[in-house]
């Protein structure tokens, strides 16, 4: 099997959380584990072996307190058959190998183990994305390295099906914040810990220029009536189970003992063929 390419560097990574923690802004992660709370809230079940991984460990941590917490690294060091419950914590969208992390959660799970994970969407800071984008290609002339790459909604169910989840769900909460200025929002991803950790970075500084220009754009065309920017933050849900053969299984296709349009009490037109 070849080996995924080097997306993140960890160590910037690492870096990045580090620095935000001296002034956080944590309220997305915090919006996740309310949300994560609720969607355990729905399941009828009770777990005594959880576990959870999460960039902001301490957090999650006073979250979930009788969780194992494990580092958030590409290798998990989890063991097999070993937790009821796994919760990746929003950190998944930078691993290098997402199909391996989902891969790794499955197999540390027991049977009909739960797996729930939240991470940003392709939509996250699709406006600023596109005003830097559209700043430095006028500036410069092309474009550096600046998001990693974030998995559409609609790929993920897939994902969580090729790693051995049975039930797989995925949902989103898109969220729309609102900032006074372009800086403010620019500091707030900062203090978020989510800045620039991209292997294949520039590692030379931004021009101003860019920065003023990408912040001229989004003024005009994501400003308020009342002048302050929108920012939009995608967070995406993942669930599913480590399969067992309690779990309700699909029916073969053409064993129904009924026709639809009975229950339904239409008439039933046949296609031509």
């Amino acid at each position: 099997m070849a080996t995924p390419p080097t997306l993140t560097d960890r160590t910037a990574l690492e870096r990045n959380r580090k620095r935000a923690l001296r002034s956080p802004a944590l309220f997305l992660q915090e919006t996740a584990i309310d949300e994560i709370n609720d969607r355990l809230g729905m399941v009828n079940k009770t777990f005594s072996a959880p576990a959870f991984t999460a960039g902001f460990r301490d957090l999650w941590q006073r979250a979930f307190p009788a969780a194992v917490c494990f580092e958030d690294r590409e290798n998990l060091g989890l063991t097999d058959d070993a937790f009821d419950l796994i919760i990746h914590g929003l950190a998944l969208h930078w691993s290098n190998d997402l199909v391996g992390q989902l891969i790794q959660c499955r197999r540390a799970l027991k049977p009909d183990g739960l797996f729930l994970a939240v991470l940003f969407g392709g939509n996250t800071l699709s406006e600023l994305r596109a005003c830097l984008a559209e700043a430095e290609a006028e500036i410069r002339g092309g474009l550096s390295p600046r998001v990693a790459p974030m998995a559409e909604i609609r790929d993920l169910g897939a994902l969580l099906q090729r790693a051995g989840f049975a039930l797989p769900v995925t949902d989103s909460l898109p969220l729309t914040v609102s900032y006074p200025s372009v800086a403010n929002l620019m500091r707030d991803v900062r203090q978020m810990g989510e800045t620039n950790a991209l292997a294949a970075r520039s590692r030379h500084f931004t021009r101003r220029a860019i920065f003023e220009r990408a912040a001229e754009k989004y003024q005009k065309a994501y400003a308020t009536k009342t002048g302050r920017i929108t920012a939009t933050f995608d967070l995406i849900f993942l669930t599913g189970w480590s399969p067992d053969a309690s779990q309700p299984k699909p029916l073969r296709p053409g064993s129904a003992s009924a026709r639809l349009s009975e229950a339904l009490g239409t008439t039933e037109t046949p296609l031509k063929d």
